[in-house]
């Protein structure tokens, strides 16, 4: 994990335990369309991470695909702090890379193949729920009707699922 997603994700946990004195309930939503090559980042992204990790009840992991609109009703039910938005996302850099982006300034950051931008799902997720929203964009190399995802976004998946799920394990371990 890049350390400054790290070092953004302990600050935040810092910042909601000073205020509450349980871990924050997580949803982590993938994000794309698994039929256009590297935009099923998001959506691979979570099927890694429901392999990583063991159940827990302040986790929550849902492959959303191309309408994480339609999972509100899920969100409701488990009723998030914060919501991790794993998306593959046009941001001019080298394909693969991983950024933790505020998702309120994002507006140059374009979801690829979706109808409903992440922006606008996220600020009805803050505002329905009051959760705090993170948004790791994942810079696509190919986006293409009916081929597969790049080894470089394969790779990059890999990497990020393999650092959340390691920061998650270390800061819920004694819930799990």
């Amino acid at each position: 994990m890049n350390i400054s997603y790290r070092e953004q994700l302990n600050q935040a946990l810092t910042n909601h335990l000073a205020n509450n004195s349980d871990l924050p309930r997580l949803a982590v939503i993938g994000i794309g369309n698994e039929f256009n090559g590297d935009d099923a980042a998001g959506v691979l992204a979570v099927r890694h991470l429901q392999r990583l990790l063991p159940f827990h009840s302040l986790l929550l992991l849902i492959e959303a695909g191309v309408a994480p609109e339609n999972f509100t009703g899920q969100l409701r039910k488990f009723h998030p702090d914060w919501v991790w938005l794993l998306d593959a996302a046009e941001m001019g850099e080298k394909p693969g890379c991983v950024q933790l982006l505020d998702w309120q300034k994002s507006q140059g950051v374009s979801a690829i193949t979706h109808g409903l931008p992440p922006t606008l799902f996220a600020r009805f997720v803050m505002e329905e729920f009051g959760a705090r929203i993170f948004l790791f964009g994942i810079q696509p190399e190919l986006v293409e009707a009916y081929v597969e995802p790049t080894v470089c976004i394969q790779k990059a998946v890999s990497g990020l699922t393999e650092s959340l799920s390691t920061w998650i394990l270390d800061n819920y371990q004694k819930r799990i």
